[in-house]
């Protein structure tokens, strides 16, 4: 049975190594500010994780999303948090993100099962 988790995660490790061994430093400067704009700051890495949560959400990027939901995850953000950051993003983005927000859902629970 495949693990919707490893085949993201191992899909987007592919594909960012092919990406940056092309040696594009703009890329590469877009992938830095990236990794540096989710470290700790003047706010903690679970605000900027809920932050880009519901920034991916409403923004309808669903590899974005799951990107931030198993980050957020990492970080011990919990599942009551999650949902919480992702009724705010279905307000601002109107019923369009509904989609979004189903596919947000069934990856939160699979990162749970996958820890369970």
């Amino acid at each position: 049975m495949s693990n919707p988790v490893e085949e993201f995660n191992a899909y987007r490790s592919k594909m960012n190594d092919k990406i940056l061994a092309d040696n594009n430093k703009i890329i590469k400067r877009i992938f830095n500010l990236d990794t540096n704009a989710f470290s700790k700051g003047a706010l903690d890495v679970k605000t900027k994780e809920l932050l880009g949560l519901v920034a991916s959400t409403v923004l309808r990027c669903d590899d974005c999303v799951k990107y931030h939901l198993e980050s957020s995850y990492k970080e011990g953000i919990s599942k009551e948090e999650v949902m919480e950051t992702l009724s705010i993003a279905t307000l601002i983005g109107g019923t369009i993100v509904i989609p979004h927000l189903r596919r947000a859902y069934e990856y939160w629970e699979t990162l749970e099962d996958n820890q369970g």
